[in-house]
């Protein structure tokens, strides 16, 4: 298979299943739990809820990151071809996040840890982005 075609559908698959994921909770899901609840939570920042002082302007300055990162790609083919499975995990979950903030009061957020002390509460693009990432981290050390 292409790795055009691979790119494309593992996009859309992760995607996919961050946005289902997300819906549940906004409909009602939830479980609490002694040391990692999943909750609701609406991150209007980033990581640790940074540049929320941004307010409605951060999801338009994630846009252009994000078609900054699409148009060096393009202009990087063989970075491309290289890390495409890092790069779909990467784009699919940053735009999932983004959609979210377009689309919902911001992130959804769900996985709560607090298990002997308060931890970041993430969701599944938030780990797909750090798979992507330490991925490139490996491969890069690898070689």
């Amino acid at each position: 298979m292409d790795r055009k075609l691979k790119f494309l559908l593992l996009f859309l698959v992760v995607v996919f299943l961050d946005q289902t994921i997300k819906l549940a909770f906004v409909k009602g899901f939830g479980v609490e739990g002694s040391c990692i609840s999943l909750v609701l939570a609406y991150n209007k920042g980033v990581a640790f809820s940074m540049l929320s002082f941004l307010g409605e302007y951060l999801k338009y300055f994630q846009v252009v990151l994000i078609l900054g990162a699409i148009i060096y790609l393009m202009n990087k083919k063989e970075l491309f071809n290289e890390y495409y499975i890092s790069i779909a995990l990467i784009l699919a979950g940053g735009f999932s996040n983004i959609a979210d903030r377009f689309f919902r009061e911001g992130v959804v957020d769900y996985v709560y840890w607090h298990c002997g002390f308060d931890f970041a509460i993430f969701n599944f693009a938030d780990v797909m982005i750090d798979l992507g990432v330490l991925l490139i981290l490996l491969k890069s050390f690898k070689k």
